[in-house]
């Protein structure tokens, strides 16, 4: 059974409203129709997938590059279609097409040209497999950035569109013109973490793999230890911190087309010098709902903190974000928030800064931890519900 993801949410009535608008009521396999009657793109990156999509199922006329795409699909979970199409035989026209697909993308989502091509296409559920093999011609469809919907559009390579179920895959074998979330989250995160230092919004990247290789240099006992302050441990130049031993999302259903999460938390306080901060911290991991994950993963460094009190915003990467502009807009608003002498929680602040068009395909809101203190050892829930996280206080020696 394929598993189920993460469900990307929105949030506000303009969203609803494109939702309900974008994703038609239909929830059964309807009769082909004519291509010029397919849903209008909600975003600059949708429709630039949605362009691919249409490219990529009129190219399959040809035998010779459908068996290609074929077996690049059945022997990897992704493919690099712009790559493909480029030394494997695609058309001039369709590996133009995609290339510029592709630059629209980066472009949209504020990202420098070094993050390379974006686009992936994957065969939509694990149940079409035998149908692809057996050589069945597949239709192609934009993988959609909308939770709530219920069908989804699928091109033909004679250039009709086939409106499908959104809850269930279809026997006919689907691929799926999607981006590469994972590249596209990571650039994305070094942006917004360069772009919040030059609004002044002071902001540290925390890696993962610094985290983990921090995190193992560290005995039994001092994993147990608790997170009151002392002068010996300061002596050493180590730090204190705030990890993940466990965590875990909602089981919620979401539409067949989807790929996996891409989780981060915006981690926010007032730094040393008084002024608000945030740390973005990538969660790669986390990609199914309903499976508890045990990361071991440092999510605050309190010694970039001034008091023992930080707020965590989770999100989940959903195509369309463009980092410059979601720096820009959290850095006006904390920007205005001075140090009082006392800590006051970011939460809300961060969720009103960012605009309520972005909901329906940005950056979606997973949920949030107010007021997390550097003492806190236990289990931990979410404000909106939809969440929990076991911590533990940790200390850091310096090497």
């Amino acid at each position: 059974m394929r598993p189920r993801h993460l469900r990307r949410r929105g949030l506000g009535a303009t969203a609803a409203a494109l939702v309900a608008l974008c994703a038609g009521q239909t929830l059964t396999a309807l009769p082909a129709t004519a291509a010029t009657t397919a849903p209008a793109p909600t975003s600059a990156v949708t429709a630039a997938e949605d362009q691919a999509a249409r490219a990529i199922a009129g190219s399959l006329t040809d035998s010779d590059w459908r068996a290609r795409v074929r077996t690049a699909a059945l022997t990897s979970k992704e493919v690099d279609v712009t790559a493909l199409a480029a030394h494997a035989g695609g058309s001039r026209g369709l590996r133009s097409t995609l290339t510029a697909a592709d630059r629209r993308i980066v472009t949209a989502k504020g990202l420098g040209a070094e993050v390379g091509p974006l686009l992936r296409l994957r065969l939509g559920d694990a149940s079409m497999r035998g149908a692809l093999a057996a050589g069945t011609t597949p239709w192609v469809a934009a993988a959609t950035q909308n939770e709530d919907a219920t069908t989804v559009t699928a091109y033909d390579s004679h250039g009709r569109t086939h409106t499908l179920d959104a809850r269930k895959a279809p026997a006919h074998p689907v691929y799926v013109v999607d981006i590469d979330s994972s590249t596209a989250l990571a650039a994305g995160l070094d942006v917004l973490t360069e772009e919040l230092a030059r609004y002044g919004v002071r902001s540290a990247r925390q890696t993962t793999a610094t985290k983990q290789t921090s995190a193992s240099k560290q005995s039994t006992s001092a994993q147990h230890s608790t997170a009151h302050r002392s002068p010996a441990l300061a002596a050493t130049g180590g730090f204190w911190t705030t990890r993940i031993t466990a965590v875990e999302l909602s089981d919620d259903e979401e539409p067949w087309i989807k790929g996996d999460a891409e989780i981060y938390t915006l981690v926010t306080g007032f730094g040393q010098d008084g002024k608000v901060r945030v740390d973005p911290v990538d969660m790669p991991y986390l990609d199914n709902d309903g499976t508890v994950y045990r990361p071991n993963q440092i999510l605050v460094n309190w010694s970039s903190y001034k008091y023992d009190l930080a707020d965590a915003v989770m999100m989940e990467e959903d195509g369309s974000t463009n980092y410059h502009d979601l720096a820009q807009a959290i850095a006006t608003a904390l920007l205005t928030i001075t140090d009082q002498g006392a800590y006051i929680p970011l939460v809300n602040a961060v969720l009103d800064a960012i605009p309520a068009d972005w909901w329906t395909d940005d950056p979606d809101y997973v949920d949030s931890w107010y007021t997390l203190a550097r003492s806190d050892d236990g289990t931990r829930y979410g404000a909106r519900g939809n969440g929990w996280m076991t911590v533990q206080p940790y200390y850091v020696p310096e090497l």
